[in-house]
């Protein structure tokens, strides 16, 4: 599945790389996240819980940054599992920074994600929904916190 989207604000461009940068700070804006922390300075690892039809998951995931050009791009990749094997992922993310007209920052995004196992079993489009009300979810909260933290 892939989910893309972007959005602009007015802030600083390495603001805005920084914020992007915190674990903690994302972690806040994942829906279901419970926990998420730097396992060095390239690599996090948490846990989301979600609902998916009538299956409720924790989900176990680890994200490396795999190309950093700051501050206008990275590239991270996942992996994880769900708890009591309801399935794994894989997830690779591009973010790209761009300054634009009127002091604002145009914050772009695309997200490759792959499920399989149980949670596969409710199908392309019952998981595409899901996948992508949680992105939809992330943004919005993302968005908010950027404004919030470090909006011009």
């Amino acid at each position: 599945m892939l989910i893309e989207g972007k959005f602009a604000m007015k802030a600083p461009l390495q603001k805005v790389w920084d914020f992007l940068l915190e674990p903690g700070t994302l972690a806040s804006c994942i829906p279901g996240a419970e926990k998420m922390e730097a396992v060095d300075d390239k690599t996090w690892e948490g846990i989301v819980k979600q609902k998916v039809g009538p299956i409720s998951v924790k989900l176990n995931f680890t994200q490396t940054l795999s190309d950093v050009q700051p501050p206008k791009h990275l590239k991270a990749v996942g992996r994880g599992s769900a708890m009591g094997g309801a399935g794994t992922f894989t997830q690779e993310t591009i973010v790209d920074l761009k300054e634009i007209a009127g002091g604002e920052v145009e914050v772009a995004y695309s997200s490759k994600v792959n499920i399989v196992g149980r949670l596969a079993v409710f199908g392309e489009r019952i998981m595409r929904a899901k996948v992508k009300k949680v992105g939809a979810e992330f943004t919005s909260n993302l968005q908010k916190k950027l404004e919030s933290q470090v909006g011009g």
